[in-house]
């Protein structure tokens, strides 16, 4: 599932609490404390729980 596109589900908050913009992300990887770390682009990456994260194709017309 790394590198996959993935979007998240709506009002999703990162690791410090924040909602995160529902739109799709690139999936970096998790890391060892659990954290799914995705990405926006090269300046806009979040942790996020997994739970909170669905595949594009899943997700089909909803992507804002």
């Amino acid at each position: 599932m790394t590198g996959q596109d993935v979007a998240v589900k709506p009002e999703t908050r990162n690791h410090k609490g924040f909602f995160i913009q529902d739109t799709s992300y690139k999936l970096m990887g998790i890391d060892e404390a659990g954290w799914a770390l995705i990405c926006f682009d090269e300046a806009v990456c979040h942790y996020v729980d997994p739970e909170s994260l669905e595949s594009c194709e899943e997700m089909g017309d909803n992507l804002v």
